[in-house]
């Protein structure tokens, strides 16, 4: 199971929320580029890097980060937050992006979506899937759909999606333990997923029960950032 860091950024620097609520923001380091640094020191190869400004505004506002970080590091980069339009995803990829991810998108306009797919790969996304009592929750999780994640899923591997993540928006930020029952679910169901859990993270035990539930990547942010789970300690998993 490969672990792949969060780095979440307001205005250029590297801070976490608390189940999505911008009310509830703890800036880290000033420096992203640092925090990527470290993270590939300590034998790390994956990041998921989050425009929270792109997000707002809906559209991509931090790419300079994305473009440093990439620059810098030997790390593969899913970067995401405001990608609404084909010029923003240029813009992700140009910027060093080996992937792009897209959530909201996915529900509210699967036509430019799959349209996307045509022109870059559907291999170069990254499906993100924000979940609440297993149905799809959109706009910053204020809003949750009818649509039921299962049928999401299904519907998205038969565009040619290879890889998402699902965060279990009841627990993201709050160091209470991941949604590992909603995930062997989702494994059992589509064995072939490249799944990648995320939210609720608290410490290494989480992570090996990931592991052994069929996960084959989970995206670690706050656990890292309160110092839950040591950097260093990613390398012995």
């Amino acid at each position: 199971m490969e672990i792949i860091p969060a780095i979440d950024i307001i205005e250029g620097k590297c801070v976490r929320l608390t189940q999505g609520d911008y009310a509830q923001k703890k800036i880290y380091n000033e420096r992203p580029l640092e925090v990527a640094m470290q993270f590939e020191d300590a034998g790390i190869k994956r990041l998921h890097l989050v425009d929270l400004d792109g997000a707002k505004a809906g559209q991509v506002k931090n790419w300079k980060v994305l473009e440093t970080i990439a620059g810098k590091t030997a790390l593969v980069i899913d970067f995401g937050g405001g990608i609404k339009k084909e010029e923003d995803v240029n813009i992700v990829f140009n910027s060093g992006a080996a992937l792009a991810t897209v959530g909201s998108i996915a529900v509210k306009d699967e036509k430019e979506l799959v349209r996307w797919f045509t022109v870059f790969g559907a291999d170069k996304f990254l499906l993100g899937a924000d979940v609440k009592d297993e149905k799809i929750a959109v706009a910053g999780w204020l809003e949750t759909t009818d649509i039921w994640i299962y049928d999401f899923i299904e519907k998205y591997i038969n565009h040619g999606v290879k890889q998402l993540f699902c965060t279990d928006v009841s627990k993201d930020g709050k160091l209470e333990g991941p949604s590992t029952e909603l995930y062997k679910n989702i494994i059992q169901k589509f064995p072939d997923l490249h799944f990648i859990a995320s939210g609720g993270v608290s410490n290494i035990d989480d992570l090996h029960m990931l592991s052994d539930a069929g996960c084959k990547g989970v995206i670690v942010g706050k656990a890292i950032y309160e110092g839950r789970i040591k950097i260093g300690d990613l390398k012995s998993l």
